[in-house]
């Protein structure tokens, strides 16, 4: 029986695309590269930016940090507001509190990013834990993450098989699945249906009002994946 619902933020609680991708554009122009289209810099969107930085466009460890760095001085000022709440998130969150479980976000992205976000869209008062990557990279995978999170939360006496994290991308699934929770996936953000499934989610939604009956026939034995 799920206990704790756990939400991932980028690609599930917001549209953050715009964003992300500006201050993507914005370090790139810092080495010289120019990349218009933004459609491109999606996969910045989930993992941690420095291994991306570095994969895509063969930077090295300095380079990719520095590029993080520069990402840093656009999205603390300008990018981290180019977001939007998706369709019925907010109305989610309130009802899965009301009806009395612990709420907690998990996100690669910088706890202090998420704690602003949060308050800015005046959802921060719903959740009992926020945790995310830290800004000297100590942690920053989703499987850190929730590491952290389980050591936060270890006085709630909530055991794994009570808790369940809902997220976008491949990598929710599989930091979920390394750290020994349930992962449901949901389709409107950044991953895909075949990805999140591949990866381990146990099942996938196309609207947060379907996760939300399906963490809710689970407490009621119904649960059926799809």
């Amino acid at each position: 029986m799920i206990k704790a619902v756990l939400f991932d933020l980028d690609g599930t609680i917001i549209n953050s695309e715009e964003g992300i991708t500006k201050c993507v554009q914005y370090a790139l122009r810092a080495y010289g590269i120019d990349e218009p289209d933004r459609t491109k810099l999606r996969c910045f969107i989930g993992p941690p930016l420095d291994p991306v930085f570095r994969e895509k466009y063969g930077m090295t460890e300095a380079e990719a940090w520095q590029s993080v760095e520069k990402y840093r001085e656009r999205f603390d000022v300008k990018g981290i507001f180019e977001c939007s709440l998706y369709d019925g998130v907010r109305e989610a969150i309130a009802r899965f509190k009301e009806h009395g479980y612990l709420l907690a976000l998990a996100s690669s992205k910088p706890e202090t990013a998420c704690r602003r976000i949060l308050e800015h869209f005046d959802l921060l008062g719903y959740f009992d834990e926020v945790v995310g990557s830290t800004l000297d990279g100590s942690i920053s995978t989703k499987a850190e993450v929730l590491e952290e999170l389980g050591r936060r939360m270890a006085g709630s006496h909530i055991g794994k098989n009570e808790l369940c994290l809902i997220g976008d991308t491949k990598y929710d699934a599989a930091g979920a699945k390394a750290f020994g929770i349930r992962c449901i996936g949901v389709s409107y953000g950044f991953g895909t249906r075949e990805e999140l499934l591949a990866a381990g989610a146990e099942a996938v939604f196309d609207r947060i009002e379907e996760v939300e009956t399906y963490i809710e026939n689970d407490a009621a034995g119904e649960g059926e994946a799809e």
